[in-house]
């Protein structure tokens, strides 16, 4: 009866003035049925037959039937809701990474861009109808996820980013970062576009200037998400290599171009955001994913199944029986 619920329930109140029937049945028994005068009954002591004993079970079918009746006007119905869900309006999103070596620096735990990895799998996880590009950026860039919808590649590409000087080279291009992120989703059908543009540093590498980048992605109506990642002061930084190859850290001041990250955010009607910790970079993304939200249009159908006409059938079974043993077996039983 978990998922039963009544459309009338305020008949069930009168299960409240059952016990009062009950009261009133037992005041008036010897009321309700035939009786028989004699000057005296002292041969008839001790000698009630099963049936005379019996009768009083009639008034207990008459009360089940009540209950019934009661059950079945306060109209007991289970419900089936189905939902159809549609999307309406899907978002293309980019994620330009700087995986320059400073993204190396330990102010984040374990480093910087492990820390962004972990907390951008989530993002990517939670955006279940909208599809998602990967570009990596350092002194120069390229797209390493084009935009889909298929969240498997792009956890599998995530996890795989990595900084590598032999493939890339070293830097902090953020103009040619957003650039390649624009290009990969400019022409989108999508309803809403944009990027979330991370780095930590200030732009010192590429051909294409960070604010011209802006005002194109401003003309295609995409929206920029900046985010600096850093703490404030300083952080252990990778400076060389030692002779194993193994990068040799040392304290290094933070310095992240802000004034420029907040403009590119402002000219693209979107945010800029600073992670100075793993909680600030988790935080981050989640206000980003809940303001870029995707619509969705969500119907409900309602699938009713009326449960009172057993009860109304019990309530008449009940009924039957105890007129039908009131007229025969115990007819004339006293």
């Amino acid at each position: 009866m978990g998922k039963v619920t009544f459309l009338n329930p305020e008949f069930l109140w009168l299960f409240v003035l059952l016990p009062f029937a009950i009261a009133w049945l037992f005041i008036k028994r010897n009321q309700l049925s035939a009786t028989l005068k004699m000057s005296s009954i002292t041969p008839f002591k001790g000698n009630r037959t099963f049936l005379a004993k019996a009768k009083p079970f009639l008034y207990v079918l008459r009360l089940l039937a009540l209950s019934a009746i009661i059950i079945a006007m306060a109209r007991p119905r289970s419900v089936d809701v189905t939902s159809k869900s549609k999307t309406t309006r899907g978002i293309d999103i980019v994620m330009a990474i700087d995986v320059s070596s400073s993204m190396l620096a330990n102010d984040l735990k374990p480093n910087r861009l492990e820390a962004l990895k972990k907390v951008a799998a989530t993002f990517v996880q939670d955006r279940i109808n909208d599809r998602i590009g990967l570009v990596v950026y350092a002194g120069e860039s390229y797209t390493r996820t084009p935009v889909t919808s298929d969240k498997t590649i792009i956890l599998q590409s995530l996890k795989s980013v990595e900084f590598d000087d032999s493939i890339i080279a070293d830097g902090t291009g953020i103009g040619v970062g957003l650039a390649t992120a624009i290009n990969r989703i400019k022409d989108s059908k999508a309803k809403s576009r944009i990027i979330i543009l991370l780095t930590d540093g200030v732009n010192n590498s590429g051909t294409i200037d960070p604010r011209t980048a802006a005002s194109i992605a401003k003309e295609y109506g995409i929206k920029v998400y900046t985010i600096g990642i850093g703490t404030n002061g300083k952080a252990m930084f990778p400076v060389a290599k030692d002779a194993n190859g193994k990068l040799v850290f040392k304290m290094m001041p933070v310095e992240i171009d802000e004034k420029l990250m907040q403009e590119i955010a402002k000219n693209t009607d979107a945010k800029y955001f600073r992670a100075t910790s793993n909680k600030k970079l988790q935080a981050i993304y989640d206000e980003i994913n809940k303001l870029e939200t995707t619509e969705i249009d969500e119907k409900k159908f309602y699938n009713y199944d009326e449960k009172y006409k057993p009860f109304v059938l019990i309530a008449f079974v009940l009924l039957g029986v105890e007129m039908l043993l009131r007229n025969s077996v115990f007819r004339g039983i006293v």
